[in-house]
């Protein structure tokens, strides 16, 4: 990220290997964090690292793997959770989808605040513009920050998301990256929900998805 007002660090959490992304105000010292799929602890650290308060943990979607460290950070710092409205029914699942894989169990976490497509937050003055992506689940989204876009599971370096799950749609996940990811800059940082950074002048020339 290129902002100078924000700090950025990243973690790789939980089972599945997730991103888990932190952005901290410098001025306020607030911290939104996306998707803390595990290792509540670890996060916790990065944020007394920097001296940050958490304000909002928000998720991309509500699948297991992106959920696990939720309620443990909600419990710790008292921050409120935020997911897309049509993710809701999916968090019902959690423990079914973590014994598909064989996984312990998660605690559930308490939807504190739904948000839909084009709303806006904020922090120190930087917006973050959510993006409903649809296509890996139904509430999918994704959220643009400076020149920076949190994808989750939509896009990947090389790759798109999986849609043989729940709510998946292989025809609807080609269509948001097109028509909602695809038409920001080029030079527009890609951080997914696993695996390599990218940026999207890359992924519309070299993705085999496209």
């Amino acid at each position: 990220m290129k902002s100078d007002n924000l700090i950025f660090d990243v973690l790789t959490v939980g089972p599945l290997e997730v991103n888990c992304y932190i952005i901290g105000s410098k001025k306020d010292k607030t911290a939104v964090v996306f998707d803390a799929g595990g290792n509540p602890e670890d996060i916790l650290n990065k944020l007394r690292k920097y001296h940050l308060t958490l304000k909002f943990i928000i998720n991309t979607h509500a699948h297991f793997d992106h959920v696990g460290g939720v309620r443990a950070l909600q419990d710790a710092t008292g921050a409120k959770f935020m997911i897309h409205k049509d993710e809701v029914p999916l968090l019902n699942y959690l423990n079914e989808q973590s014994d598909a894989f064989g996984l312990p169990r998660i605690p559930m976490p308490k939807v504190d605040i739904t948000f839909s497509d084009n709303e806006e937050l904020q922090i120190d003055g930087e917006v973050i513009s959510i993006i409903h992506t649809p296509g890996h689940s139904p509430g999918s989204s994704c959220f643009l920050i400076d020149n920076a876009v949190f994808v989750g599971d939509t896009l990947f370096a090389g790759s798109v998301g999986r849609t043989d799950i729940y709510g998946g749609s292989y025809t609807k996940i080609i269509n948001s990256i097109k028509t909602r990811l695809f038409t920001l800059d080029d030079s527009v940082m890609v951080y997914p929900g696993h695996g390599s950074f990218t940026t999207i002048g890359h992924e519309k020339q070299h993705n085999p998805f496209f």
